[in-house]
């Protein structure tokens, strides 16, 4: 695919989604960013900073995500209620000097007061011995993706040295029924329930729900100049387990979606099917959470290993045979957009290799010949998938409008992602 094919679907799911009262959202999925209306607003915010459509169908689409009250306290999380919103909104003024400024600024100051009440409760939890809810942590629903909100907006705050220095005590051992587990093992199955197919839970690898993201938030604050006491030390304890758990295949070294007490216990997992490698699990969104970490830590050698990584995989038909949609989430728009993001910091060698492999995931995407109109039409029309951010048209939009275009993003739209 072609960087202008690429461009051609953006505009036409852009051009599909510029009324917000012309698509209907179930009325739990209004606030959610994964699923409605912030994650479509940040489309056209990011469109319009490119200068690529108009600042009004931004702000329709903010309009109509805050037209009814927005959730917030215990009830809300970084992808739903208010500090969803509050990111798409943060966008959004970044380019559009003193716009939105009162509305943002009490929104930081509920999203920067949730985030302390669960960093506060997450340390009592520690306290007393018991296992994290995944929700507790991770990047959709947890302090991991608090963090990455409080980076952009208050890099230099106590709330989010509070945040990392809870990451940092997640990654410290802890003794359970009288096993040693990582700090971040789960009582759960990777969707947060009880489940005989996880005998004594599991600990997740992933960037949506695991220790990915607490990786990346680490390595991206450090690079921003956050840091807290035991950082480093954090990141390479995450570092090496990853490197524990590492599989060696004929295509490149790949790492689990997660691991379960059995093969804990084993010291080694059990035979599985080939995975695609996406972002919220598997090998793309890992690869690029320790190029990020290899960066904060100066490791050439670990960097490179990343990148290799990543472009094996992103090569390799087996895994690519196993992704079968096009989402931001799991599919191939989301590999191209972590091949781009990846490639803009990757060593000189591997750059280029990086690059190189993003017009098969787009044409993959978006196959050459295909009707954008006809495409973009099919995907807001996907009942299950639905128009939104992680599954749906508008992340598919922003990633091929991030992989098809010669520089970054003009927002800030995937820090939600912490791919950057």
């Amino acid at each position: 695919m072609t960087a202008q094919t690429a461009l051609g679907l953006a505009d036409a799911v852009a051009e599909h989604l510029a009324d917000p009262g012309g698509v209907s959202f179930p009325t739990a999925h209004r606030q959610h960013l994964a699923l409605g209306l912030p994650g479509i607003a940040l489309l056209h915010i990011e469109r319009a900073a490119a200068g690529l459509g108009p600042w009004q169908r931004a702000h329709d689409w903010l309009a109509a995500a805050s037209r009814e009250p927005l959730t917030s306290g215990p009830d809300s999380h970084p992808f739903y209620g208010a500090p969803a919103f509050a990111h798409a909104l943060a966008c959004a003024a970044d380019h559009l000097p003193g716009a939105y400024r009162r509305a943002l600024a009490t929104l930081d100051r509920q999203t920067a007061a949730d985030a302390k009440r669960r960093v506060d409760a997450a340390h009592r939890r520690i306290d007393t011995g018991r296992l994290p809810a995944l929700a507790e942590f991770d990047t959709v629903r947890g302090l991991t993706g608090y963090g990455a909100h409080l980076l952009r907006r208050a890099p230099d705050s106590s709330v989010l040295r509070a945040v990392l220095g809870y990451c940092v005590r997640l990654t410290q051992p802890i003794t359970h029924d009288g096993e040693t587990l990582p700090g971040w093992w789960t009582p759960t199955n990777p969707s947060g329930r009880p489940d005989e197919r996880f005998p004594g839970g599991h600990a997740n690898s992933g960037m949506a729900h695991g220790i990915g993201g607490v990786l990346a938030l680490l390595a991206l604050a450090a690079r921003h100049g956050t840091s807290v006491a035991g950082q480093y030390e954090a990141v390479g304890r995450i570092l090496t387990w990853l490197d524990n758990w590492q599989e060696d295949t004929d295509d490149g070294p790949a790492w689990p979606y997660w691991v379960t007490r059995p093969e804990l216990r084993a010291g080694r997992l059990a035979p599985s099917a080939p995975r695609r490698p996406s972002w919220c699990y598997g090998t793309a969104g890992l690869a690029r959470a320790r190029q990020l970490a290899a960066l904060a830590l100066g490791d050439t050698r670990r960097r490179l290993d990343a990148e290799n990584a990543l472009v094996a995989a992103l090569t390799d038909p087996v895994q690519l045979g196993a992704t079968t949609d096009n989402a931001l989430c799991h599919g191939f728009a989301g590999l191209a957009h972590i091949a781009a993001r990846a490639a803009d910091d990757a060593h000189p060698s591997t750059a280029g290799q990086l690059r190189f492999v993003i017009p098969a995931l787009l044409a993959a995407a978006h196959p050459p010949g295909t009707d954008p109109a006809h495409t973009a039409t099919a995907l807001i029309r996907d009942e299950e998938r639905g128009p939104g951010l992680l599954d749906g048209a508008a992340g598919i939009a922003l990633a091929l409008l991030a992989s098809g275009a010669a520089e970054p993003p003009r927002t800030a739209w995937d820090a939600c992602l912490l791919v950057a």
